[in-house]
């Protein structure tokens, strides 16, 4: 057990330099702007007819990096500093959320396998924490059902973090891709600050996948060893 909790502290120390590196970049980039002048909103508004996409609301949300798309109602929700801003980082994030909707309307098979996923994770998340707690303290008296129940829920909370991945890298490589096309991005330090911004957001996923795949191994050891 030593050993896995220095991997976890290992793997919570690299999240927390990760969240910092990635506010920091977007904190830099926030404050460089965009040689076009377009917004958060004009940029998301292009990529979407660009695409032949005109059912999608583009909406202002609550909130600092609140940004995301939602497929069940068909929005793309932007913080008000991407919403507004002509930055770098607006026109990156923006770019990158409406890469959802595109992978939505050209029903992207990862994406579809996320979204099924959905309701289960609802489930599986709001009890995983108290069913893991009472399955240890039921499993030091033999009863191990309700510990394969947390490690079964934390199983699927895990497969949905890594099935999230390759949604993510797909998205930020539409949105890099269409900022070049259309030369919204169009000098080499705007591309790259996009690019560098979105490859910082991108690794929260990673580190977060990582972390749960971690914490599910040593509840999983924990079923198992109490088996044997």
């Amino acid at each position: 057990m030593a050993g896995y909790w220095i991997i976890f502290i290992g793997i919570m120390l690299v999240s927390m330099i990760v969240q910092w590196r990635f506010r920091s970049k977007f904190k830099h980039y926030s404050e460089m702007p965009l040689s076009s002048g377009m917004t958060g909103r004009d940029v998301a508004e292009k990529m979407l007819h660009d695409h032949g996409i005109y059912d999608v609301q583009i909406i202002s949300a609550q909130g600092q990096l609140s940004d995301h798309y939602n497929p069940a109602n068909k929005t793309v929700n932007l913080s008000p500093e991407v919403y507004s801003g002509r930055s770098i980082a607006a026109a990156a994030v923006a770019a990158h959320e409406c890469g959802h909707a595109v992978q939505h309307a050209k029903a992207y098979s990862w994406l579809q396998f996320r979204s099924a996923m959905v309701p289960a994770v609802n489930v599986a998340s709001k009890l995983v924490t108290w069913v893991l707690m009472i399955g240890v303290f039921m499993a030091f008296s033999g009863n191990l059902w309700v510990l394969a129940i947390g490690v079964a829920a934390l199983a699927i909370t895990t497969l949905f973090s890594f099935v999230t991945l390759p949604v993510e890298f797909d998205a930020s490589k539409r949105a890099l891709a269409w900022l070049d096309n259309k030369s919204i991005t169009h000098s080499s330090v705007e591309h790259d600050g996009a690019k560098d911004a979105l490859w910082w957001a991108a690794m929260t996923y990673v580190v977060a996948a990582l972390s749960s795949l971690v914490t599910l191994l040593y509840y999983a050891s924990m079923l198992l060893g109490r088996r044997d």
